[in-house]
């Protein structure tokens, strides 16, 4: 199987489910973020000593594979895509509350913005939520341009900052300083 297949060459992208776009497209861009946001969530999962939490990364890369086929539908053709394969569904936003929840339980947090980077973990849990922040912004833009966007995956890519922010503050080993004295 060769890796390459030259129809990209004229600056255009497949996307799924039929059709070409630009890669310069708003939801390339947003599906690029996506992309990323799985391989920061690697880096981080590839360091993490806490099997938990490791397990919750994985789970999450596995659902932004979810988010980036979504997001790379042909328009025309959704009502072809799988819940929970092709397709974020409302359960998957549930799922990320429901954590979100238990973990804030388990560990209040703290009512002051902090200086992320307490250790190697928590600082790649918040890199992971700037790009995943970013991939929303691209969403929200795209939809503003007219682009069809799934208002589930962009509620998907907002929760899940959420839960990577609570998480970066459950897995700081040390209190992260506030953001000013």
């Amino acid at each position: 199987m060769k890796v390459y297949t030259k129809t990209g060459d004229d600056g255009t992208t497949g996307r799924f489910l039929g059709g070409r776009v630009s890669k310069a497209d708003l939801l390339v861009e947003a599906s690029g973020d996506v992309d990323e946001a799985i391989s920061v969530l690697a880096v981080v999962r590839a360091g993490c000593t806490d099997a938990s939490l490791a397990q919750i990364i994985f789970d999450r890369q596995r659902e932004l594979f979810v988010v980036g086929a979504d997001l790379a539908a042909n328009p025309d053709h959704r009502d072809r895509l799988d819940p929970e394969v092709s397709e974020v569904t409302v359960p998957m936003i549930e799922r990320l509350e429901a954590l979100i929840d238990r973990l804030v339980a388990e560990r209040p947090l703290r009512p002051v913005f902090v200086v992320p980077g307490a250790d190697p973990t928590s600082a790649g849990l918040d890199h992971a939520r700037t790009v995943v922040r970013r991939a929303e912004r691209h969403v929200v833009a795209a939809e503003q341009t007219g682009h069809v966007v799934s208002v589930v995956a962009l509620r998907y890519l907002n929760r899940l900052s959420d839960l990577l922010f609570v998480l970066a503050r459950h897995a700081a080993e040390t209190l992260e300083p506030a953001s000013h004295d």
